[in-house]
């Protein structure tokens, strides 16, 4: 039976690996190939570098071979993995429908990283992150603790086509794009994952945090233009679904 060390190792080595997938997916490399080596000097690391926080307070936080150094972002990602992989553990019998439903859990904490990270970097939701986790969320929503197939398929649908109509009405109102392509994929991948629940959640929590951000942005720069500064909308829509998955707050919130 798992137990919160095991869980926490796992979501160390999880965390380790989004990392690699932050970087190198949307400038279209492989996941898998070459080994991880320093992004300044092209150096390959050696194994104990890679080793989960560990490796970066070894290395004091620089390259062993260039002294170049090494982004905080790899061991917050790591570290927020393992603590969310852990807050989200449920010590249940190792059953089939247990240990899929866990599974669903930690693939959406692994999705809605990997999302936040890339989305603050290059402003896009790649699709093997937004479409590739709906699929195995669609193909394995059959064993979900919470709602079960159909009501997560119908909350993806619910989600998407919310948010499809939503930029094609405000596009052709302000004549300006507001919302990406990414966004609205992601909502049907919270929708398979969390059910309506995660997407009234979602869509309140991030429009107030976002607009809130927003506002602060532009008082910190004392321009109107701020406001119309593209803010990438994905790690609030990741905000948003996390709350509702450890606290439900949709219970609290929906009218």
């Amino acid at each position: 039976m798992l137990n919160s060390s095991l869980v926490i190792l796992f979501g160390l080595i999880i965390g380790s690996f989004l990392n690699v997938v932050i970087h190198r997916l949307p400038l279209d490399q492989s996941i898998v190939r070459p080994a991880s080596r320093c992004p300044s000097c092209g150096t390959g690391l050696k194994w104990f570098h890679n080793v989960p926080l560990l490796g970066y307070l070894l290395l004091r936080g620089k390259c062993a071979s260039c002294k170049s150094p090494i982004s905080w972002r790899y061991p917050l990602v790591e570290f927020l993995t393992a603590f969310l992989f852990w807050a989200s553990f449920r010590d249940l019998p190792l059953g089939a429908f247990e240990v899929i439903s866990q599974f669903r859990i930690w693939l959406f904490i692994a999705l809605g990283v990997a999302i936040t990270f890339i989305d603050l970097d290059h402003r896009i939701i790649p699709d093997e992150l937004s479409l590739g986790g709906w699929a195995v969320g669609a193909l394995t929503a059959y064993w979900d603790f919470r709602s079960g197939l159909v009501p997560l398929l119908a909350a993806s649908v619910v989600g998407f086509g919310f948010f499809y109509l939503f930029a094609l009405a405000y596009e052709k109102v302000t004549d300006r794009s507001g919302l990406g392509g990414g966004d609205i994929k992601f909502m049907g991948t919270i929708g398979v994952f969390l059910g309506f629940g995660g997407i009234w959640a979602s869509i309140m929590i991030s429009s107030i945090v976002g607009s809130l951000v927003g506002i602060a942005i532009a008082k910190l720069n004392r321009s109107e233009h701020a406001l119309r500064t593209a803010i990438p909308y994905g790690p609030f829509l990741v905000l948003g679904a996390l709350v509702e998955l450890f606290f439900e707050v949709s219970r609290w919130i929906s009218p």
